[in-house]
């Protein structure tokens, strides 16, 4: 039995997730208002502990900047977030599913092309598999507090600036 989980392989998992639950909104009759809080929970939860636990951990020369570009899409998704909690996703808004659609694609290019397809990638070779699933632990701990929380409540207050990172 594996009592630890590669921190690559839950925030894969997360993003999984995240993409399926937008699928769920996009193809739903009823209460979207539901689902997408949960959504905003999970999206607010997995960029916390990606900020605060898994990008400091992952600072090194060769992610440097690949990490500074993933807090500034942080940033954006957080943005377009705090708008879109703003609106009644119940209503049938335009509105509300035109920023779902860019709230979607934001997150696939995020996801897949930067941290899968490259930050990941680089991760693999630099951390050995005790550093991860170490970090793995530490995020998922983090995770499921945070989300008891209702981290959604806390967006509109993330998006003046990029969240920091440490220096190299």
């Amino acid at each position: 039995m594996k009592d630890t989980i590669d921190v690559l392989e839950l925030l894969e998992s997360q993003h999984t997730e995240v993409e399926e639950l937008i699928e769920d909104i996009e193809n739903a009759d009823g209460d979207v208002a539901a689902m997408f809080a949960e959504l905003a929970d999970k999206i607010a939860a997995h960029a916390t502990v990606e900020e605060k636990i898994f990008y400091p951990a992952a600072m090194y020369p060769e992610t440097s900047d690949m990490l500074h570009e993933s807090v500034e899409e942080h940033l954006a998704v957080k943005r377009l977030l705090a708008d879109m909690l703003d609106l009644d996703p119940d209503a049938d808004d335009d509105t509300f599913c035109a920023k779902l659609g860019v709230l979607k694609d934001l997150i696939s290019h995020h996801a897949h092309e930067e941290e899968e397809g490259q930050l990941f990638q680089v991760l693999r070779r630099l951390m050995t598999e005790d550093e991860r699933a170490a970090l793995g632990n530490e995020v998922l701990a983090m995770f499921e507090s945070l989300i008891e929380q209702h981290p959604r409540r806390n967006v509109s207050r993330e998006t003046t600036a990029a969240a920091p990172l440490p220096p190299l």
